[in-house]
């Protein structure tokens, strides 16, 4: 999983993206001080992999990772190539979601670049920019199909898919409002939309404002109100507080978090976040060389998350031997799951569920 951290230049963007990854990306109170992106690769925790591992006498553990991409402050114009607006738009093309941070917290130490805090104008310039470059894209490609339409009619669906979202466009609406159906969905997948990608609103709060996930803050009752209407997700986080956990310890950590009033870091409820948006579950294999997350769509077939590990084992799949996490901790071991009859044996269409411990039997 991917995720382009956005916002306006001076937002919290970098500190967050500092914070979760410990990357040590620049983060300096002038715009456009990230340039290009700086990648951080963090460990989804999962705290099934130890259980596992511990049942099996793994050798090591290797948890799921996530990719986060701390790209260029965006500014008014982008579209039209003002501030990095061309480099940044790239950037955004090759993440799965946009993490786009909010500032919701006055200060008179850092300057906002519009001269003052609205949450609301924030979005509509980060969002107005995706969209502009998004409707600039859509009526070339009308344009171009319209014609190739007139001679191969077989071109008509993606001519009226096109006006559809134009027309969506054009309102100042994101792709991510269309209603569509299945055959849509298909065409749609050739257009790589900017703004059609999933988003997950990050809400940069103060302390004070933090322990009660923001409910007193007004910006962040107005980003709640407008991601529900748009079926986009919000997380309340204070890049501060994060910056402040970086390098403790897991018992340090977990003694800071309670005197904040906070049940979970910020990262964590952001990668949680991620990949419910994105429609994501991991199912686990453990032996004793290693215990292992994997992440796969919700709905993936058993046959298709065997290709996750190894095109092999997808091409010469036989049977999969699944137990539930909780089913073969209740039993203590795979040996004693398997004498009570508990672990399955599932076929290629097989839907893969969440926390599914899996032995694949593939031979090629």
């Amino acid at each position: 999983m991917k995720l382009g951290i956005v916002g306006l230049p001076n937002v919290g963007k970098s500190t967050l993206f500092n914070a979760i990854t410990e990357a040590g990306a620049e983060a300096a109170n002038y715009p456009f001080c990230t340039i290009d992106p700086n990648v951080g690769v963090v460990e989804v925790p999962d705290s099934r992999l130890k259980v596992l591992s511990d049942i099996s006498g793994s050798k090591r553990i290797i948890p799921a990772v996530i990719e986060f991409f701390d790209i260029a402050g965006l500014v008014r114009g982008a579209s039209k190539g003002e501030g990095l607006g061309n480099k940044f738009l790239s950037h955004i093309r090759e993440v799965d979601a946009i993490v786009e941070v909010i500032r919701c917290f006055d200060s008179d130490d850092i300057v906002h670049v519009d001269g003052s805090i609205d949450s609301m104008r924030d979005i509509e310039t980060i969002n107005l920019e995706l969209i502009f470059s998004d409707l600039e894209m859509i009526e070339r490609r009308l344009e171009r199909t319209s014609k190739a339409a007139k001679a191969d009619k077989k071109l008509r669906p993606e001519v009226e898919l096109l006006e559809k979202i134009q027309a969506v466009l054009e309102q100042g609406q994101s792709a991510r409002v269309l209603d569509l159906n299945d055959d849509e969905k298909k065409l749609l997948k050739d257009f790589n939309l900017l703004s059609l990608k999933p988003i997950i609103y990050v809400a940069n709060v103060s302390e004070d404002d933090v322990a009660d996930d923001g409910a007193s803050n007004p910006h962040v009752s107005e980003i709640k109100k407008f991601a529900k209407e748009e079926g986009s997700e919000v997380v309340v986080i204070s890049a501060d507080i994060e910056q402040q956990l970086t390098g403790l310890s897991d018992e340090d950590r977990q003694e800071f978090l309670e005197e904040m009033g906070l049940k979970e870091s910020g990262l964590n409820t952001l990668i949680r976040s991620g990949y419910s948006l994105l429609g994501l579950i991991s199912f686990l294999t453990t032996g004793e060389q290693e215990t292992r997350a994997w992440t796969i769509k919700k709905g993936t077939k058993a046959v298709d998350a065997a290709g996750k590990i190894h095109t092999d084992i997808s091409r010469g799949f036989i049977r999969a031997e699944t137990i539930g996490f909780d089913e073969l901790v209740k039993h203590g071991s795979m040996l004693h799951a398997k004498e009570k009859g508990a672990v399955r044996l599932e076929g290629k269409e097989y839907i893969m569920q969440d926390g599914d411990v899996v032995l694949f039997r593939f031979n090629v």
